[in-house]
């Protein structure tokens, strides 16, 4: 959402909210019809469904305790996320971006611009920019990087408005909505990756899960790109 905000707001302003919402309609789509895919050429998922039983918990009003506690456990879980792989992701952010010492950050000559000119001429059909590329690595960390990464580089610092601006002026409507649609198909974050391997306990569904979903938002950008291109 923060991602879908941003850019929708920065390149579609008239038009944010349905560009979000399209967004949303979108992943129900590719959902429903790689399901229907995956039920055909997947062995493992082929016959009929068995039958779903769920056990429901008797339904009490809320106490003030009961309410308490959940909104500590949650707030918990989001204060060690933050902590943890978000800041993490964001001091690799920095190092890649500020060094070596000496160099303008976000450059070519830094860590971070070698890295995105290495991996954009794969992503130069859908007109992804190394600084988009950057942001959709560091996205795999968590994506809400992304938008804290297009600050950086594009040197706006943090407030919103100032990076809206930024990406008005660095991105075309087309490339935007096809990076809206990327950032929705590609890669969950690092965390859900580890909780795949930890349900199937198995790598070979990890790496399935990685390469047909880069292939599939690859896919899914380069369309819209190519009907953007018709328009």
């Amino acid at each position: 959402m923060p991602v879908y905000v941003v850019i929708a707001g920065a390149l579609f302003p008239d038009y944010a909210g349905t560009v979000v919402f399209s967004m949303y309609i979108l992943g129900i789509v590719l959902a429903v019809l790689m399901a229907l895919l995956f039920r055909k050429v997947i062995p493992a998922l082929k016959g009929k469904p068995g039958p779903l039983i769920l056990e429901l918990p008797p339904y009490l009003t809320p106490t003030p305790a009961s309410v308490g506690m959940l909104t500590w456990e949650r707030g918990v879980v989001f204060v060690k996320k933050a902590g943890t792989i978000l800041f993490a992701g964001a001091v690799l952010l920095w190092f890649l971006t500020y060094f070596p010492w000496g160099v303008e950050p976000g450059s070519a000559e830094s860590y971070a611009g070698k890295l995105g000119q290495a991996v954009q001429p794969i992503f130069s059909p859908l007109g992804f920019s190394s600084a988009l590329v950057i942001a959709l690595i560091f996205g795999f960390l968590a994506k809400e990087i992304i938008v804290e990464t297009l600050g950086i580089l594009y040197g706006a610092g943090e407030e919103e408005a100032a990076i809206k601006g930024a990406i008005a002026a660095n991105v075309s409507p087309v490339t935007g909505f096809a990076f809206m649609a990327f950032v929705l198909t590609y890669l969950p974050c690092l965390a859900t990756v580890g909780i795949v391997k930890a349900e199937t306990g198995s790598w070979k569904w990890v790496g399935f899960l990685i390469l047909y979903e880069l292939l599939l938002a690859y896919a899914v950008a380069a369309v819209i790109v190519g009907m953007g291109s018709l328009l």
